[in-house]
């Protein structure tokens, strides 16, 4: 059987619910293959196919995840953060060399009109929400030219995104048919995955971690994927009541709001029908893995994944396994070792070092970009590895953990301090919710640590009980030199903190 995205969804049971959406009925099997076959074909008539580059510009929700899948299967896509400025947008398109632009019938924003400046195509779908959920039907528009109506090989790029790109330009990072096919698979196996599992995507669908852990996971195991319109602290739980899912998946920053809720909302706990709770895309501090393990009575399952591995590359296994609260699990999928950080050779697992992969999922090297290829790939021990650019080790029982990003590794005169060693340590006070720790830059030093500091509601702690707390647990020159108490920790697009540049977004330097 070839390692395709159709093969994803080609075996599945045809009445069974494949797409949903809070307060829609749901799409079927059938449904989604039939809506598969008509996307197809209607691409084909317009003029894309086989290696042409779709943009993917719609709100969250089962149309995105359905668009995703059934254009994936005919030529390249490309989704895009629907909160972009036309600039933004200008430049993605163009930098992905975009044929045409998928939009909904209504649309006339920001994206639109870099598309018509850049004279790239508009295709704009319509649904209708007493269809079910993702039904979407491709609108009459003016053909683009000729396809290449072939259907896609494994090696094929399926899946187009861009690196966040903190420090510099942004990396294009194509993923084939088989790269998504094998994660989808990873992640369902590691999860148990079965016919009988829903999960809530509150994930946004633009983003690796919700479509391929929440999407396609899903649906290569013949699941139920219902898909909200985005995360929401205050209709989550509303959405769990309604929908019933069996596990969710997201980010710290999501599992901390949905926290803050919890103790009203006993009784839909109590009545949930959770088996387990995922986390991924940043590290999960282990209190927040206790809280959340103690508040639902389910096992947390943090994973590790990025988008160069297609998500996935390792995960806390379900009971009766271990979930170690500050370990990221065991390898998941694809191989993982440890690295040396300057020379390209494999080191002892239990030794700090650069975490490396190699398999089935890991992206065949970046586009157009031959330095960072030759920075990020080498061969050893018969394989080719890549170079993720976190630190860490495993344990005695081949658990990983990581002790930071390489790029976000603080040095302070010379000594050495991980963010996520002070951020375990602030969130281990009873008076914090949140935290994260940071660079600052200093004139002596080069650089100091600084922390920015959530408290709990009602709880009242001043910046130097935080910094004696710190240094009654870590070395002196840990200890933040700054800490800022907020209402909320900016976030990214994707609901992750990015550590990279926040000094200047909190105006404690110059951006």
């Amino acid at each position: 059987m070839p390692n395709l995205i159709s093969e994803l969804i080609a075996a599945h049971t045809e009445t069974a619910n494949s797409v949903g959406a809070p307060g829609r009925s749901w799409l079927s099997y059938s449904g989604l293959r039939e809506l598969s076959s008509r996307t197809a074909a209607n691409l084909h008539q317009i003029g894309i196919g086989r290696g042409d580059r779709v943009a993917i510009v719609l709100p969250n929700g089962p149309e995105m995840a359905t668009a995703f899948i059934s254009i994936a299967q005919v030529a390249t896509t490309a989704p895009l953060n629907p909160a972009y400025t036309q600039e933004e947008y200008s430049f993605y398109l163009k930098d992905l060399k975009a044929k045409a632009l998928i939009v909904n019938q209504q649309e006339d924003g920001p994206a639109v009109r870099a598309a018509t400046e850049l004279g790239i195509s508009i295709v704009r779908i319509g649904h209708d929400n007493s269809d079910p959920a993702g039904q979407f039907s491709i609108l009459p528009c003016d053909p683009i030219g000729s396809a290449d109506t072939s259907a896609p090989e494994e090696g094929d790029v399926a899946l187009i995104l861009h690196t966040s790109g903190t420090t510099s330009r942004p990396k294009i990072v194509p993923l084939t048919q088989a790269n998504v096919y094998a994660s989808a698979q990873n992640v369902a196996s590691s999860l148990k995955l079965t016919g009988n599992d829903c999960c809530l995507s509150i994930m946004p669908l633009f983003h690796i971690h919700g479509l391929i852990a929440a999407v396609a996971a899903s649906l290569g195991a013949g699941a139920q994927i219902c898909c909200t319109q985005g995360f929401n602290a205050l209709s989550f739980f509303s959405q769990i009541a309604e929908v019933g899912p069996t596990w969710y998946t997201a980010v710290p920053t999501m599992h901390q709001a949905i926290l803050a809720r919890a103790s009203r909302n006993q009784t839909v706990i109590e009545n949930s029908n959770l088996r387990f709770l995922r986390s991924s895309s940043a590290s999960l501090p282990a209190p927040v893995m206790k809280d959340l393990v103690e508040t639902f009575g389910a096992p947390v399952i943090e994973a590790y994944g990025m988008t160069e591995a297609t998500h996935q590359m390792s995960c806390n296994p379900l009971p009766p396994l271990k979930q170690k609260p500050g370990s990221v699990g065991i390898p998941a999928g694809p191989d993982v070792r440890i690295a040396d950080e300057s020379e390209d050779l494999l080191i002892d697992s239990n030794k700090i070092g650069e975490i490396v992969i190699s398999g089935p999922n890991v992206t065949p090297g970046y586009e157009s970009n031959p330095q960072a290829n030759s920075e990020n790939f080498f061969v050893a021990d018969g394989k080719r590895w890549f170079r993720t650019g976190d630190q860490g080790s495993f344990d005695e029982e081949n658990y990983l953990r990581l002790t930071g990003r390489l790029k976000e590794l603080i040095n302070r005169g010379g000594e050495k301090i991980s963010p996520l060693e002070v951020d375990a340590v602030l969130l281990s006070h009873p008076d914090v919710s949140q935290a994260v720790c940071f660079v600052l830059p200093h004139d002596k030093l080069g650089e100091d640590i600084a922390a920015a500091v959530v408290l709990s509601e009602g709880a009242a702690v001043s910046v130097q009980e935080l910094r004696d707390f710190v240094g009654s647990n870590v070395a002196k020159f840990k200890v933040p030199a700054t800490v800022v108490i907020l209402d909320e920790i900016p976030k990214g697009a994707t609901g992750k903190i990015q550590r990279i540049g926040l000094a200047a977004k909190l105006g404690l330097t110059k951006a």
